[in-house]
């Protein structure tokens, strides 16, 4: 049997990212698939595609968005999550901390890194745009915070992180949380049922796509 390959492309200023972060060890536990995290700029996606963050696309309709609070505290009930706030801060420049993630993944950290940042971010949230908070909250949680400022800033790391938004956008992706098991794209936290049903069913018939 042919485990499928899983992908999660991600952005940190997503909180629907987030919310599906705390869930997906639950899909991989029951399934036995390897989910691999890939850090995409979602700013870069949005500019891409024409799209925009649901801040700006609610604005001036009417229920649709207290709808999609109500779902949100729904998902949080379902999966009993207990460390979720709202980031006063948001919308939040994700630039320097998703170049962060492609550094702590040379660093040896990446797990931990997306752990904490998105603690920083959603659990105990704090405007991770600006330089001196991001540097505090990575002292906080006993990562190599110099380091991983430092590399953040080699070319290949920035180059890196618009590769995987621009090969991201070619295989469809259009916002984040967007999930491929193997060449199958499902987008947003409450397809996560899907992503585990495609998961079984790739594995049943022994294919990697």
């Amino acid at each position: 049997m042919t485990e499928p390959v899983v992908e999660f492309h991600f952005d940190f200023g997503s909180p629907n990212a987030y919310l599906s972060h705390l869930v997906i060890p639950q899909i991989a536990a029951r399934t036995g698939a390897a989910i691999r995290y890939v850090p995409v700029l979602l700013g870069g996606v949005f500019k891409a595609t024409g799209n925009a963050s649901p801040a700006v696309t609610l604005q001036g309709i009417q229920n649709k968005g207290e709808y999609q609070s109500l779902e949100t505290a729904r998902f949080v009930a379902k999966h009993e999550i207990t460390q979720f706030k709202p980031n006063p801060h948001f919308p939040v420049n994700t630039l320097q901390i998703m170049r962060g993630a492609i550094a702590a993944g040379r660093l040896d950290c990446f797990d931990r890194y997306v752990d904490e940042v998105y603690r920083h971010m959603w659990a105990e949230p704090k405007k991770m745009d600006e330089p001196d908070v991001i540097l505090a909250a990575l002292v906080e949680s006993g990562l190599p915070a110099k380091e991983l400022i430092a590399t953040s800033q080699d070319p290949e790391v920035k180059g890196e992180l618009i590769a995987n938004t621009q090969r991201s956008v070619e295989r469809g992706v259009f916002g984040s949380p967007s999930f491929f098991v193997g060449s199958e794209l499902f987008f947003g936290k409450d397809r996560l049922r899907a992503v585990e049903e495609e998961i079984e069913t790739q594995k049943a018939a022994g294919v990697e796509r």
